[in-house]
């Protein structure tokens, strides 16, 4: 199979277009002929430096396709479904043609949605779901704080806190504004040229995606006993001087539940998938490349085809 390799950690000379082993089904799995699959902030982290890795290593957590073999012991899928999904915690392999991942932790790609659109909602969806209904547990009638607005996983979380029942207010530039009010901001506040502690103690939760001194400062702007769910972390060093609110991590498992419940989700018309730009899986660099300026909208695929 062709597949993007990375042969070392560093910049975007380090991802290689070229011939990998097929991967093969084991028991319990499938293998997946990859029709697309989506980039991830974390996935330029590791070039530059995350993770203990074999090289080569193909990078890529999310994807959709169609199930080309059956391992031992795998009844719920035949050859031939189109399926999507994220692979589980420490693996990766999407950025390729081919993959094997366990049947337990796919779905069947949800009707009407083309492969680069479900590959796009598979560990957005999933990351969001986790933060904010299974971590924080929104609830009708609050208010949620959305840093980071037009990317991927923050912009389903609008869609999902909104559906929930809260006041959303999110960060985005002023080129994005339209582009979140239309996933259901109630407000949003330019990073720019406004300062978003100026809310006081306004909100329930913070839904953090951005880290850094974003992070830091997201702390004025939770009421007492209010939560703070990250998945982009704070500066090195960081102790958080409120003790008065809860500081609060999602754990992202894979699992089908999840990704049925994002279906759910979006036969309901609660969800949209967000505005894709498409690259050839032979140019993973300049995906890479635009990633890594994390000033983007929506989410970056690469298809196979």
């Amino acid at each position: 199979m062709r597949a993007v390799l990375l042969t070392g950690n560093g910049g975007l000379e380090m991802l290689r277009y070229g011939d990998a082993p097929d991967p093969k089904a084991g028991p319990g799995e499938v293998v997946v002929d990859i029709r697309a699959a989506s980039i991830n902030a974390a996935d330029y982290k590791v070039r530059l430096g995350g993770g203990n890795l074999h090289f080569p290593h193909i990078l890529g957590r999310d994807f959709s396709g169609t199930v080309a073999a059956l391992g031992p012991d795998v009844r719920e899928f035949a050859v031939g479904d189109a399926v999507f999904g994220v692979t589980d915690q420490g693996i990766e392999g999407c950025y390729a043609e081919k993959l094997a991942i366990k049947a337990a932790i796919i779905a069947k790609k949800p009707p009407g949605l083309g492969d680069a659109e479900a590959a796009a909602l598979g560990l957005t969806s999933l990351t969001a779901l986790w933060a904010l209904e299974d971590t924080a547990k929104v609830k009708s009638g609050e208010t949620i704080l959305i840093q980071g607005g037009a990317g991927g996983v923050a912009g389903f979380a609008i869609q999902l806190a909104k559906h929930l029942g809260a006041t959303v207010i999110t960060t985005a530039s002023a080129g994005n504004h339209d582009y979140v009010r239309g996933l259901g901001a109630d407000r949003v506040i330019d990073y720019n040229t406004e300062d978003f502690t100026q809310l006081g103690q306004a909100c329930d939760v913070v839904f953090d995606t951005v880290g850094g001194e974003v992070q830091v400062r997201s702390y004025a702007v939770l009421k007492p006993g209010g939560r703070l769910v990250w998945i982009a972390a704070a500066p090195a060093g960081f102790t958080p001087a409120r003790r008065d609110v809860q500081v609060l991590r999602p754990n992202v498992a894979r699992d089908r539940a999840h990704l049925e419940r994002m279906k759910e989700l979006l036969a309901a018309g609660a969800v949209t998938p967000p505005v894709i730009t498409r690259y050839k899986l032979a140019d993973a660099a300049e995906a890479h490349r635009v990633s890594e300026g994390r000033h983007l909208r929506g989410k970056l695929v690469l298809e196979t085809r």
